[in-house]
């Protein structure tokens, strides 16, 4: 009996082992993270040390808040919109506290909205920009950080490559909100495919991407540093200085050259048109509208990837200027103004701060004239009327537009362009565009 309390205690001691290893064998392992997890979360990583939160003032009263990404050492790339009002930018990086300050530029693109800036005090590894065009349906992610700056990334893709307000982006499934708007967008290789953003199209809001090949673009054609400061004003007097020196500027369109100077009775629109030139801003825009018996018309922001059928003509830099109609200078033939909205829209007549026109116009006989004296309640002088009966022009727009500039050679050019075929709203049926401006030194 007693052998036999032994052999079953000894048993049931087995029994328990046995029992107990199966549910050790049973229970799984923690998974180990592979060699390959590591490297990519280290990249990421140092993807995250990159990236900035950007907060814009103008002095001490905040403006803007979003994001923004090293592409060289000392160079971010941000949405122009976010800060074309301050005159600093403080600058905090995902992977720190400390805010450093950005208070120059070197490049700025105002039709796709993105501004270089130029930090002295803080430098990190560039992130590496896509080239060429992401496909359509491209995994695509962004990336971002708690407090305790763990790693966070969100993924979508890409949906196409469409237009909006007149530029080419990416629209992607991502959710981008405000706070975010000028983060990195990437692809799974961990190469930027541009500047984040959302916008309302087609009556809903969506999520948008700045290609990456109009930073490389930028990033090729910049400058030395200037001042946000600079961004904000249009002139000052070390720069009226300089650009009164200026001889002239060639404006190279597709059907040839045409010359003009700027006046200096207008100098707000003298710097203007000059910095804009410096910018590029011009380069590659249509001759969007064209009149017979008045003239033509150039400097829309939404022309330069217009297809045909488009509507154009409806953005500029992003600002206007204030009317500054000088005693004195009228509408003759090959002068150059700037347009406006209807004086329903504008009651103080400020002018589009891009689009410009140059007058071919018509000769007028007297009784045009005196009806025109009646209707705008001007008057004009006996030179006025000389020249408007045998050069010709377009009195109807006296004491209503700015004129700041006018042609001195190439006026045949105007005259050819004036002939061309155009549509209901005035658009040249095939494409003109203004390639370029030259400044004459």
């Amino acid at each position: 009996m007693k052998n036999l309390v032994t052999f079953l205690f000894i048993l049931l001691i087995l029994l328990s082992c046995n029992s107990q290893k199966k549910k050790t064998a049973d229970k799984p392992e923690p998974q180990k993270q592979t060699q390959t997890e590591n490297n990519e979360d280290a990249v990421w990583k140092k993807v995250l040390s990159s990236v900035v939160n950007i907060d814009t003032y103008d002095e001490n009263r905040i403006l803007e808040s979003g994001q923004g990404f090293f592409i060289a050492e000392d160079l971010i790339a941000t949405k122009y919109s976010l800060v074309n009002q301050a005159n600093k930018v403080w600058v905090t990086p995902f992977d720190e506290d400390k805010k450093y300050l950005a208070d120059k530029y070197v490049a700025v693109d105002r039709i796709n909205d993105i501004i270089i800036l130029k930090i002295d005090s803080l430098k990190r590894n560039p992130i590496e920009l896509f080239g060429g065009n992401a496909p359509n349906s491209a995994k695509t992610l962004y990336i971002s950080s708690n407090s305790g700056k763990t790693l966070q990334l969100f993924t979508g893709k890409v949906l196409n490559l469409t237009t909006l307000q007149g530029s080419y982006v990416y629209r992607i499934t991502n959710r981008i909100r405000k706070s975010i708007f000028g983060t990195p967008i990437f692809v799974s290789n961990h190469k930027a495919i541009g500047i984040a953003f959302a916008a309302v199209d087609n009556f809903e809001m969506q999520s948008f991407v700045i290609p990456s090949t109009y930073i490389a673009d930028l990033l090729k054609n910049k400058n030395l540093p200037a001042t946000l400061e600079s961004l904000r004003s249009h002139s000052n007097k070390e720069i009226a200085v300089e650009n009164m020196k200026i001889k002239g500027l060639v404006l190279e369109t597709d059907m040839g050259d045409i010359t003009i100077r700027l006046i200096n009775e207008t100098p707000v629109y003298r710097d203007n048109f000059i910095k804009l030139t410096k910018e590029h801003f011009f380069d590659s825009l249509l001759i969007h509208r064209v009149i017979a018996d008045f003239g033509i018309q150039s400097g829309a922001a939404d022309s330069r990837y217009a297809k045909k059928g488009n509507s154009v003509g409806y953005k500029g830099p992003g600002y206007t200027l204030p009317a500054n109609i000088v005693p004195g200078l009228y509408h003759k033939r090959g002068v150059i103004g700037s347009p406006r909205k209807p004086d329903t829209q504008n009651q103080r007549r400020r002018s589009e701060g891009s689009q410009f026109y140059i007058v071919s116009g018509r000769k007028y006989i007297d009784e045009e004239l005196d009806e025109l004296e009646k209707q705008n309640e001007i008057k004009f002088t006996a030179e006025q009327r000389r020249i408007y009966k045998t050069i010709g022009g377009a009195p109807h727009l006296d004491g209503s537009y700015t004129i700041f500039g006018e042609v001195t050679s190439g006026m045949e050019v105007v005259d050819k362009i004036v002939k061309v075929k155009t549509d209901t709203k005035w658009r040249p049926v095939e494409d003109i565009r203004l390639k370029n401006i030259r400044i004459l030194k």
